[in-house]
């Protein structure tokens, strides 16, 4: 991924917060066909390696688990994609004086490298599912439990599926927020995607509005 430094998010922190909030990845492996790519919600552990491990699973009839089903594991990269918006030039004050402007896309991301390990293992499975299920059913006024489905079917959905699970050995993240622009243009940005409203841009002018307090405009 091209990075430039001002556009460089270090924070662990930070990285693992868009990981949380936002935990459906795209997961790129090399498979013997090539590059392969399957969508899947991964459940962070923070507290599971200097930089946390990723846990999910697959259907047993994805062939991921096959073509990663070694002792050594399969190099992988999971992709987490934050808010992302249209930025266009109207926004920018310094447009009126100098006409030097054009229209850019902001966004925030976060990749997580590491060796991906499958786990075949019924007991795992139901711990990471109940783990998984718990985060995000812990705003409802009823969570639902693993225990809230029979027995005999929730057996049957185990034996359907198969887990996965990357330590992670490298984070990078990639916060493309405006840092680039003078204080008056991160103001109009921030004002702009503010008005406007749609999809992502309210948590996309959060971040301009963060990284204009916190960064210097290289």
């Amino acid at each position: 991924m091209y990075l430039p430094a001002h556009f460089s998010e270090t924070r662990t922190e930070v990285l693992h917060a868009l990981m949380r909030a936002r935990p459906l990845a795209a997961l790129v492996t090399l498979a013997a066909g090539g590059l392969d790519a399957n969508h899947i919600p991964l459940h962070l552990s923070p507290q599971d390696g200097p930089l946390g491990t990723l846990r999910g699973h697959v259907a047993r009839a994805n062939p991921l688990w096959r073509e990663c089903e070694c002792t050594s594991g399969v190099a992988a990269l999971a992709i987490f994609h934050g808010p992302d918006a249209y930025i266009t030039p109207g926004w920018y004050p310094t447009k009126a004086h100098t006409g030097k402007a054009v229209p850019t896309w902001n966004y925030a991301v976060v990749h997580a490298h590491g060796a991906l390990h499958v786990v075949d293992d019924r007991v795992w499975l139901r711990a990471h599912l109940a783990a998984l299920t718990a985060q995000h059913e812990a705003a409802s006024a009823q969570p639902w439990q693993i225990e809230d489905a029979p027995a005999d079917y929730i057996e049957k959905m185990l034996g359907a599926v198969v887990g996965i699970e990357i330590t992670i050995t490298r984070l990078t993240g990639k916060w493309k927020t405006s840092q680039n622009q003078v204080p008056e243009n991160q103001a109009g940005v921030a004002h702009g995607l503010r008005e406007r409203a749609r999809d992502h841009d309210l948590a996309m002018a959060a971040l301009v509005e963060e990284a204009a307090r916190g960064r210097v405009v290289r």
